[in-house]
This record gives C-alpha cells, sequence and structure tokens, in this order.
C-alpha cells in the first residue's frame, strides 16, 4: 500500500524535498529487528544477534527475524521484542534511578514498562496504566511473564491515573498517535492515517499531559513520546503544553548522543528533543522529549482511600508463602480476593495505598491460592525472578517438548516428578505441571497457548 499522499506533501513541507524523499524511501525499505534481553535471564536466549542497539543497555539487533511465536526462550520471557528507537526512553530516565516511583500512562502493550521495571529495580515501583480493557490483559501477561515483581498494572483514563497526585517521581506518556513511524512495518497505520486524526490525536495528547502532569511530584522527570513524525503531534504539543505550564518546568539532566547514532535532537523551551528517523538511525520513526518539574511547584495531596482491597493472610499461609520465594525477609504478602501476592517491602505500602484509590489489575507477583495450608502456584510465579526453586521439582524439557507444553499437549509423563513440577527449558521458566500418578495436568494457561504450527 503506498503512503498517504498528503503525508508526503507535509512532509515535504517540514524536512524539505531531499529530506522527505529519502524518508520515504526508507519507509518502503526492510524494517530491522530488535529484542531487548532480560537483565537476568536475557543471555540464555540463542538469538542471531548482529550487534548491540547503541543507545540501549540491553537491547540487540537480530541478523534475521525467527517465528518468535515459536521460541520457548521468548515464552520463558528471556527477551522482549521491542522496537530498538522506542528503547531509547531508559536513556532520559534520571541517571540515579534505582528505587522511583514511574507511571507510565499508555502502556499496552509494555515494552517500556517492562524496561522501567529492569531500571528501578525491586526497590523502585512501576505503575502501568492502560485505559483499553482487552489491551491492559496483554499488558498483565507481558509484566507477569518479565517476573521482576515491581509492576502494578491499572486501567482507566488518564484522570484516574492522575488521582495519585504529586505521587511519582517520573511519569512517562508515551502518547496515542497517528502512527506515521510505524508505516513501514503496518499497512494498517497507512490505512488509517488522515489530517484529521492527526488533529484528533494532537487534542488528545494535550489532555493527557494536564493529567501526568498533575501526577508528578515536585522535581520529578517528565517523559514525552510518540511514533509519528509530524509537528503538530511531536514539538506543537510541547509548545502548547509549556503555554500553561512553562513557569513550572526546567530543563532534566542533559541526555548525550552520539552523532553516529544518527538521531536528529534539538529544544523546545526546557525539553530537550529526540528525533528517530528511518533514513538516518536504525529503526522505525519516534520522537521523545524530557523535562523537570520545578521543585518549586507545590505538591497536592492524595485523597481518602475509597476501599480497601489487599487482605491479611494468615500465619500458616504467611509461612507457606515465605517458603516459596529466594528473600521471604524481603517480600510482603497479602490477599486479594482469593489470590495470595508478593510485593517487596519497600513498595508494599504504595501498592496498598494504589489500590485504595484506582483501578488494579494486577500487582507484584500472583503467588496462588492456599489450599489447607499449601499453595497451589499461579503461572506469574513461575516467571518471578525471586522463586526458589527448591520448593518444588524442576523438570527440564527439549525445545519439542516444550512446543508441546506450549501448546497445552500431553507431555511425556516418565520426565515428571509425582506432584507439582516446575517446567523448565534450556533453565527458563515456562509454568507448572502436575503429576498424578500415571497421567500430568498440564497447567499453562489456555489463553497463553501457542496455537500456530511449524
Amino acid at each position: 500500500m503506498q503512503l498517504p499522499a498528503r503525508f508526503v506533501e507535509r512532509i515535504r513541507q517540514q524536512l524539505g524535498v531531499e529530506e522527505a524523499e529519502r524518508l520515504c524511501q526508507a519507509l518502503e525499505g526492510d524494517q530491522p529487528t530488535s529484542v531487548r534481553l532480560h537483565p537476568e535471564r536475557g543471555e540464555q536466549a540463542a538469538l542471531s544477534v548482529s550487534r548491540s542497539v547503541p543507545w540501549s543497555e540491553r537491547g540487540r539487533y537480530l541478523s534475521e527475524r525467527p517465528s518468535f511465536t515459536l521460541d520457548p526462550a521468548f515464552h520463558g520471557g528471556a527477551y522482549y521484542v521491542q522496537e530498538a528507537s522506542s528503547q531509547f526512553v531508559e536513556r532520559l530516565l534520571p541517571t540515579a534511578c534505582a528505587g522511583l516511583r514511574i507511571l507510565d500512562m499508555c502502556a499496552a502493550p509494555g515494552g517500556k514498562t517492562t524496561l522501567y521495571a529492569s531500571k528501578v529495580g525491586p526497590q523502585g515501583l512501576v505503575v502501568a496504566n492502560e485505559i483499553d480493557r482487552k489491551r491492559v490483559q496483554i499488558l498483565a501477561d507481558n509484566v507477569r511473564k518479565w517476573g521482576l515483581g515491581n509492576v502494578a498494572v491499572t486501567c482507566g483514563d488518564a484522570e484516574m491515573a492522575a488521582r495519585m497526585e504529586s505521587w511519582y517521581d517520573v511519569v512517562a506518556v508515551d502518547a496515542p498517535c497517528s502512527g506515521e513511524g510505524m508505516f513501514r512495518k503496518d499497512d494498517v497505520a497507512r490505512q488509517e492515517w488522515s489530517e484529521q486524526n492527526v488533529r484528533l490525536c494532537a487534542e488528545r495528547q494535550d489532555e493527557i499531559l494536564r493529567h501526568a502532569w498533575q501526577a508528578l511530584r515536585a522535581g520529578g522527570t517528565l517523559i514525552y513520546s510518540t511514533c509519528t513524525f509530524n509537528r503538530e503531534e511531536d514539538e506543537g504539543t510541547l509548545e502548547r503544553f509549556l503555554d500553561w505550564a512553562s513557569e513550572e518546568v526546567e530543563p532534566a539532566e542533559e541526555v548525550t548522543v552520539d552523532a553516529d547514532w544518527g538521531i536528529v535532537t534539538g529544544r523546545v523551551g526546557a525539553f530537550q528533543t529526540f528525533r528517530f528517523m528511518p533514513h538516518r538511525a536504525v529503526g522505525e520513526g519516534f520522537f521523545a522529549a524530557v523535562v523537570r518539574k520545578s521543585e518549586e511547584v507545590r505538591n497536592g495531596r492524595l485523597p481518602k482511600a475509597k476501599r480497601s482491597v489487599i487482605g491479611a493472610v494468615d500465619k500458616q499461609g504467611v509461612a507457606e508463602l515465605r517458603r516459596w520465594v529466594v528473600a521471604p525477609d524481603k517480600m510482603a504478602f497479602g490477599m486479594a480476593g482469593d489470590t495470595c501476592y508478593g510485593w517487596h517491602k519497600e513498595q508494599a505500602e504504595a501498592v496498598k495505598r494504589l489500590s485504595e484509590l484506582v483501578s488494579v489489575v494486577y500487582s507484584g507477583v500472583a503467588m496462588g491460592q492456599l489450599f489447607k495450608g499449601k499453595l497451589k502456584p499461579e503461572q506469574a510465579l513461575a516467571h518471578f525472578v525471586g522463586l526458589n526453586r527448591e520448593a518444588v521439582a524442576a523438570t527440564e524439557l527439549s525445545r519439542e517438548e516444550a512446543l508441546c507444553y506450549l501448546r497445552k499437549q500431553e507431555v511425556t509423563v516418565e520426565r515428571f516428578t509425582e506432584g507439582m513440577n516446575l517446567v523448565l527449558f534450556e533453565g527458563l521458566p515456562l509454568g507448572f505441571a502436575k503429576r498424578i500418578g500415571g497421567r500430568v495436568n498440564n497447567l499453562y494457561p489456555n489463553v497463553l497457548r501457542i496455537l500456530k504450527n511449524d
């Protein structure tokens, strides 16, 4: 499908004829494939890596695009398939970001969420918000598979997210946009593009930024990004933001960019800006900007709690839950519904406070349900990096056996120990299975099973 004629005309006006022609040619060319490795188990993935993404600590370009669906290491959370340009946001975080509280305001499907979670560590907390109820489930699945236990997934609009006023050290807005940067890999983006949609997206971005600013504490960092080229949704959005917030902003830490990366840098008032164009940088179209909220701004107050969502676990239950984690003294436990959850102690109270004011879909690590004092583990616990593997038998599967398991097909009984088993592929966690005599119950969730054939 051809590039929209009006888009080509607009980009010529914005960049000049020669630069626009180079961009349009690149949008008709081949796209690079990139991934981001998991901080603790990424090296276990057997990928055809060609080189590192220069602006991303764990980003890697691949020499060929494999079938990710048929790679057990992908399902084991060894890496996240993430476009290279979007990985640049890690450079916009404050230098000392361990332990920070970050709001990822438009978070699905979870690429930037899992990146932020990797950067803030167990002492930090990422709140990943998504307005779409279908997309929020995909987001939660990706958070569970990443397995760091330091993310809370919420569902609601930007106004709901901003109820946690002045609560966040960083607010990241990867704004809904017209998607021009995706034209190379997505014909739907080309088909749906229109000047009217550009204007509608810009209006939506203005509203989201107002709520994002409300949620950010004084001295905090605002990150804004889109996957589009046009000025109306990029620099124009920042200019409109500064029309009302200019007295409250100041430059963030200076971000250094190597000239060889091909990133076009700039300034819009206090914002430092970064534009990725596929004829210059090795990645898709992307725009990002960063600014800081002045320390002089008065912080707001959180409203009173509306409800209590998280309950206590009795002593016997806590003892059983502690058995399943490597560092029980660094964890806090609670109940939401009939499911037991674990949180890193540094942010457990914060998650409880959050759940009292907004709609939390998932948080920490869902450990499972207690029956007669014993834990029936959830899928999320298999992926948790803090899982105590001595608490359960482990069964290593070959690639063919792993794919059978991931398709929720029958697996060889003899490989499993009687009772609950952690299922592994080359040491990577896939989920749980339970052997009962001469049969094995495959506990891999139906909604995650592989439907694709070889």
